[in-house]
């Protein structure tokens, strides 16, 4: 039986491997693809997940690194640096990874004022970012397979 780090692990290790199957078919060439014209595009929204992963890290005593330039903002057709993107990602996993091997399992009880949702427990933040995750590579996935 594994220990309470190695199911938030594991759900980490989850995640990245089910956004995967979008995130790494992300190219130049379709980083400005949109569903429609309403929508973002794939390199905003690639962006933006990265960014939204890392600024996160605030609610749990993390100082961010990374500029702000996707949430809560409209995308203008700006082109996005794809491997900053990357990047950004990669280093958000490395922050929540880096969260779970340090904090013990009555830390996931602390609860946090957040903007978004309120005073929760910080396990229903590392939740959030998850879902967000998985939510995005899936507008990602649909505009691959259905944008122009």
């Amino acid at each position: 039986m594994g220990t309470f780090q190695d199911l938030l692990l594991n759900m980490i290790e989850q995640n990245k491997l089910t956004c995967s199957f979008a995130l790494d078919r992300i190219s130049q060439d379709n980083s400005t693809w949109r569903l429609n014209s309403k929508t973002a595009s794939i390199g905003f929204i690639y962006q933006h997940i990265g960014e939204t992963m890392n600024l996160f890290g605030y609610f749990f005593g993390v100082m961010p690194t990374v500029p702000n330039t996707t949430m809560g903002q409209e995308d203008q057709g700006q082109n996005f640096d794809l491997s900053e993107s990357k990047r950004y990602v990669s280093q958000g996993f490395e922050m929540l990874e880096n969260l779970v091997k340090t904090k013990t399992e009555s830390d996931w009880h602390r609860q946090v004022d957040t903007p978004f949702f309120g005073t929760v427990p910080e396990i229903r933040l590392f939740s959030h970012i998850l879902f967000h995750n998985a939510h995005h590579a899936g507008q990602i996935a649909l505009t691959l397979s259905r944008g122009a």
